[in-house]
């Protein structure tokens, strides 16, 4: 397997982006939008586990889309896929690390193979997507990786997700340093509770906090900002007056303070 310390041949008449979860939600708009930032891509690589809604992502885009259904958590798989980038080597303009998962609940309730694969998915899939990647990035690239504003504070009933976007929402503020000198960007998207099926899915243990609905975003909006961002360079992209507070506060009061306020 090629990693990021490593230098692959680039086939740079094949220039794509790559979108992981393009099936629906935020996925699905990254998808749409990706050709009206990412202005010299050839082709977009749709990555997600339900093929059927992948095609209806691509379906409204005009541009060339490759489909895979691929599982990243899912050893056989993800190496299948890695394979085609192997055997294609494409020149990779922008990676978008959007495919995660999420469940609200005390962490005693949630069984433990599902707190075990939030974390496989939302830090595992994404750290190894984007290394066996970057071999094939150059000058210009982007990455984004979707981590959320849950990132900036514990929150009990929703502790391994939450732990994971401040995996997501570290590793990326580092990589972005480290890569910035190859001009490779990187941008941590960090939104609060956007209205995607992701919610639904989420709910399984327990519903979503009252006090978080009046700052349901839209994906539309959320997406558009967060590409905004990462071409102009920005590391972290946050939607919302109220989440750009909220991030502001966690960074003047202590955890402590906060968690008594909310949990």
């Amino acid at each position: 397997m090629i990693r990021n310390n490593k230098t692959a041949a680039v086939n740079k008449s094949l220039k794509i982006a790559i979108i992981t979860g393009a099936g629906s939600g935020m996925g699905r708009y990254f998808a749409y939008y990706a050709g009206h930032f990412a202005k010299d891509i050839d082709e977009l690589w749709l990555v997600g586990r339900d093929k059927r809604k992948l095609y209806k992502t691509a379906s409204r885009i005009n541009k060339n889309c490759k489909c895979i259904s691929a599982d990243l958590s899912n050893t056989k798989e993800y190496e299948a896929f890695i394979g085609v980038i192997i055997d294609t080597a494409p020149d990779i303009r922008l990676l978008v690390n959007n495919a995660g998962i999420g469940i609200m609940g005390d962490f005693a309730r949630i069984k433990p193979e599902e707190n075990e694969h939030m974390a496989e998915i939302n830090c595992v899939a994404l750290t190894r997507l984007t290394a066996d990647c970057l071999p094939f990035m150059s000058r210009g690239s982007h990455i984004i990786n979707m981590a959320s504003a849950a990132a900036f504070l514990p929150q009990p009933g929703f502790a391994v997700y939450a732990a994971s976007k401040s995996y997501v929402y570290s590793l990326s503020k580092a990589l972005s340093r480290e890569l910035r000198k190859k001009k490779i960007y990187v941008t941590a998207v960090c939104p609060g509770c956007v209205d995607t099926p992701f919610i639904g899915r989420a709910e399984k243990y327990e519903k979503m906090k009252d006090y978080k609905k009046p700052f349901m975003a839209e994906a539309r909006d959320v997406v558009l900002q967060a590409y905004r961002d990462a071409y102009c360079g920005r590391n972290v992209s946050v939607y919302g007056a109220g989440m750009k507070m909220f991030r502001v506060a966690t960074k003047v009061l202590p955890d402590e303070l906060i968690l008594r306020m909310f949990f």
